[in-house]
């Protein structure tokens, strides 16, 4: 086994033509394009660097380097490489014959600083209100989903939301690559694994949630859902595991629905798609939208409550709690928003109330402002 101070500095040799990027804070992303074309993201926006390689084989040499230390295989017959660097960010390697023109290479980076609230309300990623509200949601034990595009910070919400748990809660991680980072004194990890060369030996993310359950859980969180484990979730979160949490990419609220719904059905169990529906509306409680806004900055778009599934429409019911309205662009380019409460309260009030939560005297006073529209519509929304 190589240690992981010596792997550290051999693979920054490596990539000495990146290295000053992966040792910028400021820079999220790093995306070699073949030899002669790095991109780096910073601050949201991508800038073109003057970085190159001497050729595809250098570049080669550092991905069989990350392989041969992450116990992976990677060559013309396994030509995808997910992996992880030593200072946790996240490699995804695509090589020739897929890639004709050259190795492909993104790197995540990810901050060495763990994001807590305060920095999303000061970066306007969310509101005081917005962020107390979500802080009795998950101390109240509702069932979350963090949907969101790639890049749009569904893995740093995720982190600052678990910071909500209380501390005496045993939680369960699970994820393809350890990216979340609970910021909690009882933690447990687990990462799947892939099959070796003899195609033995493999772990999947639904093996280890099955082995979870028996694991004595108070609340599991899933990196990132993206299979046929959706069904295994969603099967949990109504059978008593509250306080799940996982992200999933999608664009808006009643995509994330689908998206579950469809990933859910991948599972080698048959089960009618209205029971599937009804499953996944009594399930999950609560979406989180997190959005890439034009700028290039990182913000929660809406907070929306999933009311239930009308078998008569056949559509989902949700309601927003919050939406970020949009004011206009700066002078300086960045556009002006804020994401604002829109009078709706929960229908799990009393589930709050149990718990001796409540939610902030603001979302109140909103509510009282617009009953009139609320007792009209009750910003239900179907999808």
């Amino acid at each position: 086994m190589i240690p992981n101070e010596v792997y550290s500095q051999t693979i920054l040799g490596f990539l000495a033509p990146v290295r000053a990027y992966l040792q910028d804070v400021a820079v999220s992303e790093i995306m070699i394009n073949g030899p002669s074309q790095i991109v780096i993201e910073r601050a949201g926006r991508l800038e073109n660097t003057s970085a190159r390689f001497e050729s595809s084989e250098a570049i080669l040499c550092a991905l069989r380097n990350v392989a041969q230390f992450t116990g992976k295989r990677f060559d013309e017959l396994n030509p995808i490489l997910e992996a992880r660097l030593p200072d946790g960010s996240r490699l995804e390697a695509v090589i020739p014959p897929i890639t004709p023109d050259g190795p492909c290479v993104a790197i995540r980076r990810f901050s060495r600083e763990s994001l807590d609230l305060s920095h999303l309300v000061r970066s306007g990623s969310l509101t005081e209100v917005a962020a107390e509200a979500l802080s009795v949601l998950v101390q109240g034990k509702l069932n979350m989903i963090i949907a969101g595009g790639t890049g749009s910070g569904k893995t740093s919400l995720l982190n600052v939301l678990t910071g909500f748990a209380p501390e005496t809660d045993r939680i369960i991680v699970i994820e393809d690559s350890k990216e979340v980072q609970v910021q909690r004194p009882h933690v447990v990890s687990m990462e799947a694994r892939p099959a070796d060369e003899h195609g033995q030996g493999a772990v999947s993310i639904r093996d280890l949630f099955r082995a979870t359950l028996r694991m004595r859980p108070d609340r599991i969180i899933i990196g990132e859902i993206r299979g046929a484990e959706a069904l295994d979730i969603v099967q949990a979160m109504v059978s008593g595991h509250g306080g799940c949490m996982g992200t999933l990419h999608a664009t808006y609220p009643r995509d994330t629905l689908t998206r579950l719904e469809t990933m859910a059905m991948m599972s080698d169990v048959n089960m009618p798609l209205t029971a599937l529906r009804m499953q996944i509306a009594s399930g999950v409680n609560v979406i989180v939208q997190v959005t890439r806004m034009q700028d290039g900055s990182r913000a929660v778009s809406h907070i929306t409550e999933v009311l239930g599934f009308d078998i008569q429409s056949g559509r989902y019911q949700l309601r927003d709690l919050f939406v970020r309205k949009l004011f206009g662009v700066a002078g300086d380019g960045t556009l002006r928003s804020e994401l604002v409460p829109t009078g709706a309260l929960p229908s799990l009030m009393p589930q709050l109330r149990e718990r001796g939560l409540d939610l902030p005297v603001a979302m109140y006073a909103c509510a009282r402002e617009s009953e009139p529209a609320n007792a009209k519509n009750q910003n239900i929304c179907d999808a």
